[in-house]
């Protein structure tokens, strides 16, 4: 199973790759199965390519929805 998150594209280059952040990570990817990818859209990431393009609103809640998971399960192993 694979778990796709959505990932911001931080930068373009004409050659057809670029650097997406998902984290505050940043990953070198190529958006050449893309059409027309620039700074500030959502995409999925897997082994190095975007693969989609996301809604940013939809991403956005996606990434919220996380990030709600992570804190309840940081919190739910505090003792």
């Amino acid at each position: 199973m694979c778990l796709a998150l959505p990932a911001l594209v931080v930068d373009v280059s004409p050659s057809g790759d670029g650097v997406v952040s998902l984290g505050g990570l940043r990953k070198q990817v190529s958006f050449a199965l893309l059409d027309e990818v620039r700074v500030g859209d959502y995409v999925i990431v897997h082994v190095g390519y975007a693969l989609s393009r996301l809604d940013p609103d939809e991403a956005e809640q996606t990434l919220a929805t996380f990030a709600q998971l992570q804190a309840h399960h940081a919190q739910a192993d505090t003792p």
